[in-house]
């Protein structure tokens, strides 16, 4: 992924007004992110620990989505699978909502799915990052499969929200 501008990075929001958009935490690390590792540019709301954000490279420009999480609940231990990357996680992967884009949104209308909690997959996918034992199941296919998947799933779940 090309680094991006935090104008860039406003600009491209699709499900929530400019005024929102204007007034979103846009980390403030972006000239030490991984660019050259990353298929998106995902971050938790430091501020809002419920709010995260997903800025993409999508065929037809910049996408960037608001979602919903849950904060982090002691006791939440069980294994489960991103629906992105395929990482399995005890604990590290969460239900985040998008509110639909337009009119449905307005009228309170929600995507969801299930993503690694730190907004990590590109890493994960490259094995820069480590999900613990069994994070990673073994597969067939190769690094660059992989990483069309996540991309793929990444985009069907954005074309949900933008439908």
């Amino acid at each position: 992924m090309k680094p991006l501008t935090e104008q860039e990075i406003r600009t491209a929001f699709v499900n929530c007004t400019k005024g929102e958009a204007k007034r979103l935490s846009v980390p403030r690390d972006l000239a030490e992110r991984p660019w050259d590792d990353l298929d998106y540019l995902g971050w938790r709301d430091p501020q809002a620990p419920d709010r995260a954000y997903v800025v993409a490279e999508l065929g037809d420009g910049l996408k960037g989505i608001t979602l919903r999480c849950p904060g982090t609940t002691v006791g939440q231990l069980r294994r489960s699978m991103c629906s992105m990357c395929v990482t399995t996680h005890t604990g590290g992967v969460s239900l985040m909502v998008a509110p639909k884009a337009g009119k449905a949104g307005q009228q309170g209308n929600s995507v969801g799915a299930y993503i690694c909690s730190d907004l990590a997959c590109s890493l994960y996918v490259r094995g820069k990052r480590d999900a613990g034992v069994g994070g990673r199941l073994h597969e067939s296919l190769t690094l660059e499969e992989k990483i069309q998947r996540t991309v793929a799933n990444l985009a069907a779940f954005i074309a949900k929200v933008t439908a």
